[in-house]
């Protein structure tokens, strides 16, 4: 007998296969991105039209039922999609949503999200914000004593 994977281990797999799949569509991912809201959105991804694309990674329905933020990343996002693995009763996702399902390290679109457009001003702001981030992330990689003092002045974490 197998042992299942824990919530924690499916939740990372989930993200992981939703991340490649963000790269195979163009997509630019940024993974735990704050929101000007205090939310922290699992993936954010940058769209080659400009537009961000925000997924939610449900590891089960527990997970999904318990947490009631995500209509709150609607407003800072063009698309909002829930990623889950195979499953992952669907059935339980709200219809107004696009969704992604991942199994093993893969993950494809099975319904695109409805597009609900970003006022320019929230876009530029979100754009920003996600440029900060990126670019802290990449500095810590190279320069982790001198990534903090970046932060700490970018206050993006």
């Amino acid at each position: 007998m197998t042992d299942l994977p824990s919530f924690p281990e499916r939740a990372l797999a989930i993200r992981r296969a939703a991340a490649r799949l963000c790269g195979q569509l163009g997509w630019a991912p940024v993974h735990e991105m704050p929101l000007p809201n205090g939310r922290r959105a699992d993936i954010m991804a940058l769209r080659p039209d400009g537009g961000f694309a925000c997924i939610e990674v449900k590891s089960g329905p527990r997970d999904f039922l318990t947490d009631g933020k995500w209509p709150e990343y609607r407003a800072f996002s063009d698309a909002l999609y829930f990623a889950v693995d195979a499953d992952f009763p669907q059935e339980l996702l709200p219809g107004d949503t696009g969704l992604i399902v991942a199994w093993e390290r893969s993950a494809e679109v099975l319904r695109e999200a409805p597009g609900h457009p970003l006022p320019s001003a929230r876009r530029r702001a979100l754009l920003h914000r996600f440029a900060a981030l990126a670019a802290s992330r990449l500095a810590m990689l190279e320069d982790p004593a001198g990534a903090v003092a970046l932060r700490t002045a970018l206050r993006v974490e």
